[in-house]
Formats: structure tokens, sequence, C-alpha cells
């Protein structure tokens, strides 16, 4: 979202510097309730190892992961530092595990809902202008951090749901294919990174869109059920 709004650098330095502070507190609070999420319903189900590494937490720094936090601050979208499940502790295998990825993008659109309610009611006033995921011009500070904790919360939960290793998509995927076609799919887990970022990187230098004619689409629709 920051390269978005970098024409806000040159044109209004202190609006841009308050924008990257307001972006940075938006993604501490979605991605500790997701990685939070995820370590809680894994422990629920049967293993300690999120508890043990204290990721059953909702301090930001126990989550935070260096490079899923720098595409989400320059692109608008990214993931924190994945939750260690350990699948034989579980009670009933990739369908748990299945649970265990869910569990984050669920976290993170019932905070949209949650967060949203003071937008839906007009209990901050009317914005000056809000479009989801692009430049932001609100009428209040409390109006535009609301807004951007809505915006991150909706971002995080559709991008992570993509099936694509090693979102949480994929893992979702895997715990509801059958067998046959759960191992072929696990097979391509290693060129999952490496397809993220090439998709990524094609978008930034070449500006092709292909996460955003993916993701666009549903994160305005959310984010029009959300606000009303």
């Amino acid at each position: 979202m920051l390269l978005r709004n970098l024409d806000l650098l040159f044109e209004d330095p202190s609006r841009f510097f308050l924008l990257v502070v307001l972006v940075a507190f938006a993604l501490l609070v979605g991605i500790t309730i997701h990685e939070f999420s995820h370590a809680l319903v894994a422990d629920r189900l049967g293993d300690p190892t999120a508890r043990r590494l204290g990721r059953i937490s909702l301090n930001p720094l126990a989550h935070l992961d260096p490079l899923g936090t720098i595409m989400l601050f320059l692109v608008g979208f990214g993931w924190g530092k994945p939750v260690p499940v350990n699948a034989f502790n579980l009670q009933n295998g990739r369908r748990s595990m299945a649970l265990v990825a869910a569990a984050g993008p669920i976290s993170n659109l019932i905070a949209v809902f949650l967060f949203a309610l003071p937008l839906r009611f007009n209990v901050l006033g009317a914005p000056d202008a809000f479009v989801f995921g692009t430049t932001i011009a609100m009428s209040g500070l409390v109006y535009e951090i609301v807004a951007l904790l809505v915006i991150y919360n909706i971002i995080l939960a559709v991008f992570n749901l993509l099936p694509i290793f090693p979102l949480d998509g994929s893992n979702i995927l895997l715990g509801v294919l059958p067998n046959d076609a759960a191992r072929s799919y696990a097979r391509l887990a290693r060129y999952g990174p490496v397809l993220l970022i090439l998709v990524i990187m094609l978008d930034y230098f070449f500006g092709l869109g292909i996460l955003g004619r993916i993701m666009d689409p549903v994160i305005n629709f959310i984010g029009s059920l959300a606000i009303g």
C-alpha cells in the first residue's frame, strides 16, 4: 500500500509518515490476531509446540516475520512468522491441520466485522474518501486507524487463503482433498514459495496485476459487507 501512496512523500511528507505509522500499527494488530489464532487452535487440537515456543501470545514481537512484514508495507499483502505445528500430535491429522490453517484467516475476518462496526453505524463520522486498497483520505485520525485495521485484516485473510504453499490456503486444501489428490498436491510444496515470490515480483516490476485481479474483487466484496 505504501508504494501506491509514494506521491504523498513529495506532496505532504508529514501525511506520508503518519500513514507509515498507522499502517505499521494495523499490521501489528492483524498479524498478531492471525498467528495467535493459529497457535491457539493447534494447542486446543492437541499440539503443544506453539505453547512451548511462546506463540500463544498477543505480543506482536512473537509473530512478526521480517520478509512478510516488508511485503505488507510495500505492496499491501504478506505474512507472519509461521506457527510450528506437529501434525502427529493433532487429533485428526491433516483435517486438524486444515482447521489450524483456517483459524488465521477466519480470525482476521471476525476482526474485520468487529472493527467495522463504528464505520458501519457512522459512529466516527463520514470519510472524505474511502476506497479499499487505494489512496486513503479520511476526515479524522480515529477513522483512519479503524479503516486501516479493517483493510489490513481483509488483506491478510484473503491473501493467506490463496492455495499456494506456504500460505494457509494450501493447508486448508490439503485437508479437504481426497488422499491421492492431497499427496499429489503436497508434491508442489517445494515450488510454492518460489512461485509466490515470482508472481509478486512480476506484478511489481511489470505491473501485471495478477494477484490484484484475484484478490481485489474479494477484498472489495468483504469490505462492502463489513461497512454496509
